[in-house]
């Protein structure tokens, strides 16, 4: 196993290939865009454009429905006609939504662009995914995720604060601006992929027989891949992680800090603020430290930092409304983004290191499944919790929850090679620590 290396972004980028580079250029351009109306979507048709909250919510509903619906499809059409051609046809839908939001009154209107905004997020994550796997492999895989996630939250926060100063729910102009500004941010990867990535196709035929222990037969229906243990494990795992992780820190979190913690809305925001400066400042310093170790003891690794940061939320309710529990609410988001650091080098690499070229959109549309199965279900089980006055309950479920995340992850171990694992053969560790010299 290599010894820890300092990776920077200076030595990362010259390992990159120049389609690399230019791919991980989209999302630099593409998430300072999303960062100007994500926080302020629902603000916009409820406050700005007349339409009651609670429709308004159902609205933005849509968004995961139909991303769920597509999802499927989207990675067969992936392995048919290449991730680049899909990544293209998605972010030109999403470039229509964006822009028909700025100017969308009624919600028939809003029904149609939130329909398009799903089609083309069900699209982003296979074709992505299957874009990366495509131009890196090895280590450089591993880091590329990793950057690749701290560079899409470095670009939300930035958008973020770009969009926090200039709208204003009294001026709709400011609001229209924002959308349109993200319709032209999503321009930018479109020109990328239609030049210097044009090449890029991403797509392979599929072999008569399968290549590789960790691969199965083909044809690769997503009956089969689910077939196939390491899979069915790894989709079970992402379920739950995204059901008791993400869709909790998303849904659950805020509900919990408002209701239970009493802390103010000034406070939430800045927590999550703290979260995306945890992941940009320690993701090159985790990754020195997980590239060549066992992705599943990463992952374990990533439970427990969990499981502190939910203890310490619920440990907030015990002194609700005071400093402490501000504090607390922010030292929640220290331990989650630094569990975050380490998910998105690990958990990824391994789909896309089981999967071969030729059904690489289905294995990164299955967990896309599963994760957004547990990000609708999450919202739906803390509201349940918590409208009921069930706070410490709620903490319970989760941190059973990443209890039952270890044992997924234990099970997923014995079903994964080494290689897919991260063990570093001989030659890339070498190769590895001599670029980090």
């Amino acid at each position: 196993m290599p010894q820890p290396q300092k990776i920077s972004l200076r030595s990362f980028w010259e390992q990159l290939s120049v389609p690399a580079r230019w791919l991980l250029s989209t999302t630099a351009f593409s998430t300072i865009g999303r960062g100007l109306t994500l926080p302020f979507t629902i603000i916009y048709v409820n406050e700005v454009r007349g339409i009651d909250l609670d429709v308004a919510g159902a609205l933005m509903g849509i968004i995961a429905v139909v991303a769920l619906l597509v999802t499927g499809p989207i990675g067969a059409l992936v392995d048919r006609i290449g991730a680049r051609q899909v990544l293209l046809w998605g972010n030109v839908i999403q470039v229509a939504a964006t822009a028909l939001l700025a100017f969308a009154t009624t919600v028939p209107t809003f029904i149609v662009a939130f329909t398009l905004l799903g089609i083309s997020f069900g699209a982003g994550w296979p074709a992505f995914q299957s874009m990366i796997a495509a131009l890196v492999d090895g280590p450089l895989r591993t880091q590329f995720f990793g950057i690749n996630f701290a560079m899409l939250n470095l670009g939300i926060g930035i958008g973020g604060v770009v969009g926090g100063l200039i709208a204003d729910v009294h001026r709709p102009g400011t609001f229209m601006a924002l959308f349109l500004g993200d319709s032209l941010g999503v321009c930018i990867p479109i020109a990328l992929l239609l030049g210097p990535l044009r090449h890029v196709h991403a797509r392979a035929e599929a072999p008569v027989a399968a290549v590789g222990a960790d691969r199965i037969p083909t044809p690769a229906s997503y009956l089969a891949i689910l077939r196939q243990p390491a899979m069915a494990w790894m989709t079970l795992l992402t379920f739950v992680s995204s059901l008791v992780g993400y869709g909790q820190m998303e849904a659950g979190f805020p509900a919990f800090a408002r209701q239970v913690s009493e802390v103010s809305t000034r406070t939430i925001g800045f927590a999550f603020a703290v979260n995306t400066a945890v992941i940009v400042l320690a993701q090159f310093f985790v990754l020195s430290r997980i590239v060549g170790r066992r992705r599943t003891r990463v992952y374990l690794v990533l439970i427990g930092l969990w499981a502190v940061a939910w203890t310490i939320m619920g440990l907030t309710g015990l002194a609700p409304g005071t400093l402490a529990a501000a504090i607390g609410v922010c030292l929640f988001h220290v331990f989650f983004g630094i569990g975050e650091t380490m998910l998105n080098p690990t958990m990824p690499a391994i789909v896309n290191d089981l999967a071969s070229d030729h059904t690489r959109g289905r294995y990164n549309a299955t967990t896309a499944l599963a994760f957004q199965l547990g990000a609708i279900a999450a919202p739906v089980s803390a509201g349940l919790m918590l409208d009921h006055g069930l706070g410490g309950a709620f903490i319970g479920t989760l941190l059973a929850g990443l209890a039952v995340m270890v044992v997924l992850t234990r099970q997923l171990e014995r079903r994964l090679s080494p290689s897919v694992n991260g063990i570093l053969t001989p030659t890339e560790a070498a190769s590895f620590s001599e670029s980090g010299s």
